[in-house]
Order: C-alpha cells, then structure tokens, then sequence
C-alpha cells in the first residue's frame, strides 16, 4: 500500500515537471516569437517612416518653388503694367494736343507712340501670361490693360468718330503671341472699365473743342458719350464682378452731365460765353468744373 502510494506520488511529480518544462518551453518560444516579430515590425516601419517625410520634405520644397516663382511673376508682370500705364497716359495727353491747325501731325505721332506701347510693353504682359490662367494674374496687369483701352479707344475715336471694339484690340495682340501657345486676350471686364475711363477723356475733349469754337464736335462727343452710358446702363445691373464698373458709372455720369451743361450753355446763350471756359469769372457756366485742365 506504501509503496503504490510513492509510486503514485513519483508519477505525479513527473507529470508536472514535464508540464512545467513544456510551459518554460512554450513561454520560451512565445517570446522569441514575440521579439522576432516586434524586430520585424520596427524594421518595416522605420524605412517607411523615413521614406514618408521625404516625400513630404520634397513636396513642400515643390511648393515653395511653385510660389516663389509665381511671386517673381507677379513682380514681373506688375512692372510691365506700370509701364504700360505710363506710356498709355503719354498717348492720351498727345491726342489732347489735336486741334484743327495740327490734326493729322497729333493723330500721326499718337499712332507711332500708340504702336510703341503695344510692342514694347503690351508685348511683355503677352510674353508672361501666354499660355497661363489669365485670371489668376488679372489684379497684377489689370489696371495697365485698362489704361492701354482707353488710349486706344481715345486715338480711334479722335481719328475715325467711332468705337473701337473688343475683337479689334485683341486682333492687334495675336502678332505678339506664340502662335504654340495659348495668347493673351483681353477680357471683356477690363475692356469695360477701359471704355469707362474713357468718357473722362471725351469730357475734357469736348470741353477744350468748345473752347476753340468746334461747339459741333463736342455736340457730337456729348452724343457719343451718351450711347456709351446708356448701354452700359443697361449692362451693369447684370454683371457678376460689377463692383468696379458700378463706381465708374457714377464718375461717367457726372461726365455726362458737365459735356451737356457746356454743350447746352454754348448753343442756347451763344458764343459769347466761349471766352470765359476756364477763367474764375462767377457768370462762366464752367466755375467749379475743376477737371477740365489737360
């Protein structure tokens, strides 16, 4: 009976060494299991992780170069406006100085100072922006279109009587374009606001023909001016990015009104108030029109 016991005993205690020896054995290689996938798990990540910021280093590099090149544009193309601007008010000022005596030499030296600018400095703005979204530049040259619209609606109106149209002036830019790429044309807004400025222009025009006794020419400025306004009028209200030309509009109006006091003035108390145009004396119909200066 002892002896079955201490057999029995011995049989146990077997049992459980080997259990445990499995168990070490099972930890054992549940560990090394454990640490050859975490090796394998932090040697896959970290090439990853270091290949990740690259791209994100070399794409952010991308963009800087991007913007920065579209910064030294911008200044490029700002500068070519401002001369063209400048250039523009030149013409202007040289087709005020026409009068009967010297017509066709004014009209002949605005041609050659008008065709300057469009080779000169347009072609610059044609250079920069063929082939781009126009648009995105449009703040940068905008106001240096707006200009070279009205010095070239100024000149054609002086030289024929008429209007110069949108598809005239951009078929006076293809020359200066790639014919590969995509050319640079004049939007129908900035044509728009050149055309509002022009008004300006035909007033003091038309204020300066009255005073060297052509009261039929301004009669015929003041009609042209009216065309103008009325159809704008009726065009404005529709117009989605009309901010700028409602402001013009009122400026056009007042425009309007000063050809018409002059013109009206002139044919109903007659020339002998042709005299007083730009003097200080408190009868001229013309005190208070301050911009009638060239």
């Amino acid at each position: 009976m002892l002896c079955s016991s201490s057999a029995a005993i011995k049989r146990i205690s077997v049992s459980w060494l080997i259990m445990a020896n499995n168990s070490n054995f099972k930890s054992h290689r549940l560990s090394r299991s454990d640490d050859a996938a975490l090796a394998l798990e932090s040697s896959t990540k970290r090439p990853r992780t270091m290949s990740t910021h690259s791209s994100l280093k070399d794409a952010f590099s991308s963009y800087a170069d991007h913007l920065n090149a579209l910064n030294e544009k911008r200044e490029r193309i700002v500068k070519a406006s401002r001369d063209v601007t400048m250039n523009s008010k030149k013409v202007i000022f040289q087709v005020h100085r026409i009068s009967k005596a010297n017509r066709e030499e004014v009209l002949e030296k605005a041609e050659k100072d008008l065709a300057a600018v469009r080779d000169q400095h347009i072609s610059r703005l044609v250079k920069e922006l063929q082939g781009t979204d126009f648009w995105k530049l449009r703040r940068a040259y905008s106001p240096g279109v707006q200009e070279y619209v009205e010095a070239a609606t100024f000149f054609k109106f002086c030289q024929t009587g008429t209007l110069l149209n949108l598809d005239e002036i951009n078929a006076s830019l293809l020359p200066l374009s790639d014919p590969s790429l995509e050319p640079l044309q004049i939007n129908l807004l900035d044509y728009l606001l050149g055309l509002a400025d022009l008004t300006g222009e035909l007033m003091r025009l038309a204020i300066g023909r009255i005073s060297d006794g052509e009261v039929e020419y301004s009669e015929r400025i003041c009609q042209f001016v009216r065309d103008i306004y009325r159809e704008l009028t009726l065009l404005v209200p529709l117009m989605d990015d009309g901010s700028d030309m409602k402001t013009k509009m009122d400026t056009m109006l007042q425009s309007v009104v000063k050809i018409e006091n002059a013109c009206f003035s002139v044919r109903v108390r007659g020339s002998e108030y042709i005299p007083l145009l730009g003097s200080s004396d408190p009868s001229s119909f013309l005190v208070g029109v301050s911009d009638v200066e060239l």
